[in-house]
């Protein structure tokens, strides 16, 4: 007597089938998130190249670059590879802005911002979808510390609305 029943080779394959379908959903119903992913990925990696060309020009010239209104600092390009420089990757406005300013508690800050928003023009901003922009204005950035107690824009309180990709709680 023979019953008719499933092989475990055929139930195999049909879960592989189920999980290749869903991931097909999953990417189809959120692929902003990739795209998030990938923006952020290649923003920390030039903060990083940002933050190596700006010590190697520390070291050779004893001191930082004055603070830039939107942009990176003369003089660190041969430093820089190759790149669309001073454009950030999270949209069409994106841009760094190199920040060199005297904090709260009167030490020296330098940072290297990602600025969301044409310069003077807040109806123009263009945040990214991400939790960390949620409370996000025309003075909030995406920043990476290199010395000091870092915020989000030289000009608002220290708890501004910002996103800090390296700060510890205590930087």
């Amino acid at each position: 007597m023979k019953t008719k029943a499933f092989t475990l080779t055929e139930i195999i394959i049909v879960i592989a089938i189920i999980m290749i379908l869903l991931g097909i959903v999953i990417l189809a119903i959120n692929p902003g998130r990739q795209v998030l992913d990938t923006q952020v990925t290649r923003a920390n990696a030039e903060l990083t190249a940002i933050r190596d060309a700006l010590y190697t020009y520390y070291y050779e010239t004893r001191e930082w670059p004055d603070d830039v209104n939107r942009g990176l600092p003369n003089g660190i390009e041969e430093y820089l590879g190759p790149g669309i420089w001073p454009y950030a990757p999270f949209n069409d406005v994106s841009e760094y802005d190199w920040d060199n300013f005297t904090g709260s508690d009167g030490n020296q800050v330098l940072q290297i911002s990602i600025r969301f928003c044409p310069l003077g023009e807040s109806d123009e901003c263009q945040f990214p979808n991400a939790d960390w922009a949620e409370d996000f204005d025309y003075y909030s950035s995406y920043y990476y510390c290199i010395k000091g107690i870092c915020r989000a824009h030289p000009g608002k309180p220290d708890d501004h609305p910002g996103y800090c990709v390296n700060c510890t709680g205590d930087s």
